[in-house]
């Protein structure tokens, strides 16, 4: 009796954004470009809230998570990207697919969640900033980053087991540039109805519950704020929230407009176009929007370079 409950591709063809190649040597040179400011960017992050003493703050603490995941979903996606580009051979094997998938599940689900951390984070600081040193202490705030990464780590084990089970026995070319999973699922023999679920719940509880409660959080930030009586008051606060505001509308549509279509057909250029935002552009724009809207990170560089220039001179 047949059964289709085994696997026969061993690779997969990964067909990338184009297959010219004058196209492919300039966005070789684009997304190395991208990958090097993200990696810079995320690393100085790292570096300064680190070494600064003053920056060793709750937000801080969750900016240093934020940029380290960055720099493992970029990190995930791009040098196999960039390898393509230059490559005649554009295949990935079977295992590596799949292990590309479940790291970038992962990484997407922690972010989700350390958005949702940050947004506490500025709400305890806005709505009741005399508790903010007892609320937010340090135990606290590793608790919730340990939450926040191994929710995203618990998301991708169970979606990737359920993709597992499917069997991939033909078809083996894969219209984009990285092992996406609802790419994935439109090469499996079996019908994947129930995986297309199973996406979109994941993606309810993963993106939407913690998106819901953010946008909630920050109905009472802004209800706090406007209380402020001085100008100058209300300015600084919205300040404070307007660079977290940025990477969560930046990151969750995007992630919204991939995975929150449960049987529809996928537009393989949309679909592109949409990962490549959350896996490449935003991870290269937070550290940006965190340094050019952050006075505090500002004045830290400005100082050690200062001081720097100093010690050279001595």
């Amino acid at each position: 009796m047949a059964t289709w409950n085994f696997t026969t591709v061993d690779e997969f063809i990964l067909l990338g954004l184009t297959n010219k190649k004058h196209m492919q040597i300039f966005l070789f040179i684009v997304f190395l470009i991208c990958y090097i400011i993200s990696l810079i960017g995320n690393t100085v992050i790292i570096w300064i809230s680190n070494i600064n003493p003053q920056l060793h703050t709750p937000m801080y603490f969750f900016l240093r998570n934020l940029s380290l995941l960055d720099i493992c979903y970029t990190s995930s996606v791009i040098p196999k990207m960039l390898k393509n580009f230059l490559s005649v051979k554009k295949t990935i094997s079977f295992v590596a697919c799949f292990t590309q998938m479940f790291i970038h599940l992962s990484l997407g689900g922690a972010e989700c969640y350390l958005l949702l951390a940050m947004a506490y984070d500025r709400y305890v600081a806005i709505c009741t900033p005399l508790h903010y040193t007892n609320v937010m202490h340090p135990i606290l705030c590793i608790k919730m980053a340990i939450l926040s990464w191994g929710g995203g780590i618990i998301n991708s084990i169970f979606q990737t087991v359920f993709t597992l089970q499917l069997p991939f026995c033909g078809p083996n070319v894969i219209n984009h540039f990285f092992c996406e999973e609802p790419i994935l699922l439109e090469l499996a023999c079996r019908d994947t109805s129930l995986n297309k679920t199973l996406i979109f719940f994941c993606a309810t509880v993963i993106a939407v519950v913690p998106f819901f409660l953010i946008l909630v959080t920050y109905i009472y930030i802004i209800s706090s704020i406007m209380k402020i009586s001085t100008s100058t008051g209300r300015r600084k606060a919205f300040s404070t929230c307007a660079s977290h505001v940025i990477v969560v509308t930046l990151f969750y549509g995007t992630i919204f407009f991939m995975y929150l279509r449960p049987g529809t057909i996928h537009v393989a250029n949309q679909d592109k176009m949409a990962a490549l935002f959350y896996s490449v552009i935003t991870p290269m724009l937070n550290p940006l929007i965190y340094t050019l809207r952050n006075k505090d990170v500002k004045v830290a560089l400005k100082k050690i370079t200062r001081n720097n220039i100093l010690q050279e001179n001595i």
